[in-house]
């Protein structure tokens, strides 16, 4: 129903094909108008919605969100996908100093930005399961702290010295593989996991879906008092998504809407955080939700 006044929402939200829409003001509301923040790479706004509460709606990473639940932030799960991709491709090692495969690293050292970063946990479970690899027998070099304050990593991470970096290290050997992200670095960085994109593929049709990276969160209190305005939320990003003429709905879509959608996928990475001691405890994925947001993308 509309309002005669529109709620303004402080909101982060990177710049992707399936957030231009919105952002551009081509999808409109009658509810809410949208103050964006300025934003290059998401991820560096994270710390500021766990840590300050700074924004209404936010995108953030699944992982730090699991743990901001566990931890009483106040914010609820949207079930949005905003970002998502095969995560097989992020783990690298340098190829000139020696051949590696996965089942290799027992025992060695592995580079990631931190320990709590959503495309490690996804790598560290898909190494476990699947390629032989006990990642409580792996020391893992970080480099940042987590984005929730409260956690404290495990014996198993290991701060890099001051100046170092990730790249550096991988380069000259002071650690056998590192999770770079999205692009190799450097020509003498090779994938890990051989043919990776193929991997990835049959891994997603193997579990129903592609990892999630990042999902939307709102203000619990908004949820609760106005139901209405995230509803539209949830429409217009999903309407977003459609103005930028990607797929939607099946087995592979990496933009999931809905809680049953999004369930197959959520329950594998909370019970890799909870495996990883990223999590205190498995919590389900209903507990992810309130009322409101439980319900949205029921009927799509």
């Amino acid at each position: 129903m509309a309002t005669a006044t529109k709620l303004k929402l402080h909101t982060m939200l990177g710049n992707y094909p399936n957030t231009k829409a919105l952002k551009s003001g081509a999808i409109r509301s009658d509810l809410v108008d949208f103050d964006f923040a300025e934003v290059k790479v998401a991820n560096n706004l994270f710390k500021q919605v766990v840590r300050d509460a700074k924004y209404d709606v936010a995108e953030l990473a699944i992982v730090t969100y699991l743990q901001a639940k566990a931890y009483g932030k106040p914010y609820v799960l949207v079930p949005a996908v905003v970002v998502s991709r095969g995560q097989h491709h992020t783990i690298a090692y340098n190829a000139d100093r020696s051949p590696l495969k996965p089942s290799d690293l027992n025992g060695k050292r592995v580079g990631v930005r931190a320990y709590t970063v959503t495309t490690g946990t996804w790598v560290r479970g898909i190494l476990a399961s699947d390629y032989g690899v006990d990642i409580n027998k792996v020391e893992w070099i970080t480099f940042e702290d987590p984005h929730v304050a409260e956690y404290h990593d495990p014996a198993i991470v290991k701060r890099a010295p001051d100046g170092k970096e990730l790249v550096q290290m991988l380069l000259d050997g002071e650690v056998a593989a590192g999770i770079v992200g999205d692009k190799l670095p450097d020509p003498k960085l090779k994938y890990l996991i051989p043919d990776a994109d193929a991997a990835a593929q049959k891994w997603a049709e193997r579990h129903h879906g592609v990892p999630i990276n990042h999902m939307l969160v709102v203000r619990e209190e908004l949820s609760r008092s106005r139901p209405d305005v995230v509803k539209d939320i949830f429409r217009q990003l999903h309407e977003s998504k459609l103005a930028a003429g990607l797929p939607d709905g099946g087995a592979l879509d990496p933009y999931r809407f809905g809680v049953e959608a999004c369930r197959p996928i959520l329950e594998i990475i909370i019970d890799f955080c909870h495996r990883q001691m990223l999590i205190p405890r498995r919590v389900s994925v209903d507990e992810l939700f309130d009322d409101t947001t439980r319900g949205l993308g029921a009927a799509r």
